[in-house]
């Protein structure tokens, strides 16, 4: 009976796996990763090699920061193996790190050390940083009131939304005298009924929780409105024939069925309108908030002050929308991935 086996031929002169693709692979990964800690590097030195043009505080505790970036791109990715999940997270993202160091070196460059932006308009990087640690409190007292003024007209205007549009979609009647007003109400943007908001509503705070309501109700309710109305009949009939009533007919088969329509015309009152409504009202009205920090800012020139707040606002926009993605793979979990934030 023959031994022959597998490692015989090996130790016999067949030929091996070369380990050269593995190698490759491992440096194109790993050369971005390096790639990325050259970028912060450079970042680094812009800020401490050079003298200021202006009186900035926090030059050298950027500096510092940008090393310490490059440390983590480093040995983050060279050593992403063994890393695991976060590992292979910061090799993902290592192409942004290296445009994101470029960035900051080129605005350090152009700003701080040679001026060839104008300043005040275009102040650098790190005076954006003073302005979170010097004029935090202010800053975080503007981002509370903008939450709860969001939060408060937005609940408002998506459960009114919704219960319209549900009502719209199954009853007829209720669809007759409501189209007509929303027909007419809708289309026109919230901002136009800013004069008769703030002399109608006994504060101004009140007026601007309706306008943000008003902005998020339309869509809301249009959309709410096309997903129970497109429901298939199939559906109510195999209902009924097992004895459904008309409240298991909306709460267990219409609703259900228009959560997609639903939660798409959640975001669009999230991302086209309310936060739009929000942040006029509060320039216009409101004496606190985001909207509120940025004419201020504005007034007195400090433009740095009105950068930092323009990204305190992105990070709430962008995190209250991965929120609301959150909820949506949670309740429709047969769509969880297909749509990423």
């Amino acid at each position: 009976m023959s031994t022959y086996s597998l490692s015989d031929g090996l130790a016999s002169g067949a030929p091996r796996l070369s380990r050269t693709p593995v190698l490759a692979s491992w440096v194109r990964e790993s050369g971005v990763g390096i790639l990325a800690s050259v970028a912060w590097i450079a970042f680094g030195l812009s800020c401490l090699w050079w003298e200021d043009v202006g009186d900035w505080s926090r030059t050298h505790s950027l500096g510092i920061a940008a090393f310490i970036v490059a440390a983590v791109a480093l040995f983050g990715t060279v050593g992403a193996d063994y890393l695991g999940t976060a590992g292979k997270a910061l090799r993902q993202r290592a192409p942004w790190l290296v445009a994101l160091g470029a960035f900051l070196t080129l605005w350090e460059v152009a700003t701080a050390k040679f001026a060839w932006l104008p300043l005040p308009f275009f102040p650098p990087p790190q005076s954006i940083i003073e302005v979170y640690t010097d004029d935090l409190p202010k800053l975080l007292d503007s981002v509370f009131a903008s939450v709860r003024l969001q939060l408060g007209g937005y609940l408002i205007g998506a459960t009114v939304g919704f219960l319209t549009g549900v009502s719209i979609g199954w009853s007829r009647a209720v669809g007759y005298w409501v189209h007509p007003v929303l027909r007419f109400i809708g289309p026109l943007p919230a901002t136009a009924w800013l004069p008769i908001a703030f002399f109608t509503f006994p504060s101004s705070w009140s007026a601007s929780t309706f306008l943000i309501a008003l902005a998020t109700g339309f869509p809301v309710t249009v959309l709410t409105w096309s997903g129970v109305a497109s429901v298939s009949n199939a559906y109510y009939d195999v209902a009924r024939t097992l004895g459904a009533k008309p409240s298991f007919l909306v709460l267990k088969v219409a609703i259900p069925a228009a959560l997609p329509h639903v939660c798409v015309g959640l975001f669009m009152g999230r991302l086209g309108s309310s936060f739009a409504v929000l942040v006029v009202a509060e320039m216009i009205g409101v004496k606190a908030g985001l909207g509120w920090y940025l004419q201020w800012a504005q007034g007195w020139a400090a433009y740095a002050n009105m950068y930092a707040a323009l990204i305190v606002m992105s990070l709430l926009c962008s995190g209250a929308i991965t929120l609301l993605f959150a909820i949506r793979d949670r309740l429709l979990v047969w769509q969880k991935g297909t749509v990423k934030w």
